[in-house]
């Protein structure tokens, strides 16, 4: 194995898990918004929208800074895959293909929100090939391997 590799890839997953967890922090701070709390009646309806709306946008801008490292954690492990024995290697190459879609996406997101639709639907297809096709592997195939 391949431990320079695999450190890469833990650290990436750990620093995506806290940004993944305070932007949640913008969805609570959006339904705290539209709650009709006693403490938020000094502002009217339309500004209470608005704050929450500015919020909900918050957390999508979120999602795509912690797509970046949800995009680069899959590189090294796509590398472990194409390296091991143990699951085929195209998994691994799809994987890898997934690492550049989830960045393509993430900084389409943040630099031309306007053409986000159009290329996510476009790159869709990578980022679930690799992804999936782990899942599927491991449930089916990997599996029935470890009980032999």
């Amino acid at each position: 194995m391949n431990t320079k590799l695999t450190k890469y890839m833990v650290t990436l997953v750990l620093v995506a898990i806290p940004i993944s967890f305070l932007n949640v922090l913008n969805l609570v701070v959006a339904q705290m918004l539209v709650s009709g709390a006693d403490f938020l009646q000094v502002f009217n309806t339309e500004q209470l929208n608005s704050l929450a709306l500015v919020f909900i946008n918050l957390y999508e801008y979120g999602i795509s800074v912690v797509g970046i490292f949800w995009g680069l954690w899959l590189f090294p492990f796509g590398m472990l895959i194409i390296k091991s024995k143990f699951i085929p290697k195209i998994i691994g190459i799809f994987l890898t293909i997934g690492c550049f879609a989830y960045l393509i996406d993430s900084f389409v997101s943040i630099i031309l929100p306007e053409h986000k639709e159009s290329v996510t639907a476009i790159i869709m297809l990578p980022l679930a090939l690799g992804e999936f096709s782990t899942i599927l592997w491991l449930l089916i195939k990997g599996v029935k391997d470890s009980y032999k």
